[in-house]
């Protein structure tokens, strides 16, 4: 089953990627500046994925720690039979979506958006965790066709534990976002709740850093941030911070 889960997979990043083999990659600051921009509420693990060949250039070591396997062992068919049996259709449809939106885009504006899902997962213990994907390119050919993307997993069972699989894409740089994507209907923006400068400070917040730090960051005051934060709650008529972080989780807003 997991076999000809990844055969259909294949053929759709093939699409994305149709070339030989994509060059060499040598972009570690890159990766770990891409990694800081991914908010983080629960446990996580990232790796990069080659649409090319199909298959993991790396996988953190700390998928372990998440799901209980060896990285080594986490190749791309072995990753898909832990997927739930009622979830690889949203899989497919998602990655097939996917595909479909980051051909679509100029090439000037590929490494402005990030595509992210929620999906369950099976552990090494046989429980399901919903996990959250999160994935940005981070290198293209010529024609900005797509060639690694950096992924990165965080187990969001604790503010998700139940609920249909969401598509989303993200606009960085304040590009507009697409937020839960009805894939039978096409790519529609949605309209932004929240400013740009809002969400630099919700996408702080949600890594967990205090209004001080996030003052500093941005070189902005701490009472700058106390209204952002409390503009964010008027505009969404949520009345605490942990509820904003689970609206924000859900909706895609960073």
């Amino acid at each position: 089953m997991k076999i000809r889960i990844y055969e259909e997979a294949r053929k759709v990043w093939n699409i994305l990627a149709d070339r030989a083999d994509p060059p060499d990659l040598a972009m570690e600051l890159e990766i770990h500046r891409k990694v800081l921009n991914f908010f983080q509420v629960g446990d996580c693990y990232y790796f990069i994925f080659n649409a090319v060949k199909g298959e993991f250039d790396y996988m953190h070591p700390g998928v372990q720690e998440v799901l209980g396997y060896n990285a080594q062992e986490c190749t791309i068919p072995v990753m898909m039979g832990f997927i739930h049996p009622e979830d690889l259709g949203w899989f497919l449809e998602f990655e097939q979506a996917t595909v479909n939106f980051f051909s679509a885009l100029p090439i000037e504006k590929v490494l402005r958006y990030k595509a992210r899902y929620d999906l369950r997962l099976r552990k090494a213990n046989g429980e399901y965790v919903r996990m959250l994907q999160q994935a940005t390119c981070i290198q293209h050919d010529e024609n900005g066709a797509v060639l690694r993307t950096l992924c990165v997993h965080t187990d969001i069972t604790h503010l998700k534990p139940t609920g249909q699989p969401v598509l989303s894409f993200v606009g960085l740089e304040g590009e507009p976002s697409f937020l839960n994507v009805d894939i039978k209907k096409g790519f529609t923006p949605s309209r932004e709740v929240i400013t740009r400068r809002e969400k630099e400070v919700l996408r702080l917040v949600l890594a967990g850093i205090p209004s001080r730090e996030i003052a500093t960051q941005l070189n902005i005051s701490k009472l700058t941030v106390d209204k952002h934060r409390k503009n964010m709650l008027k505009k969404t008529g949520i009345k605490t911070a942990a509820e904003l972080v689970v609206k924000a989780l859900r909706e895609g807003w960073v």
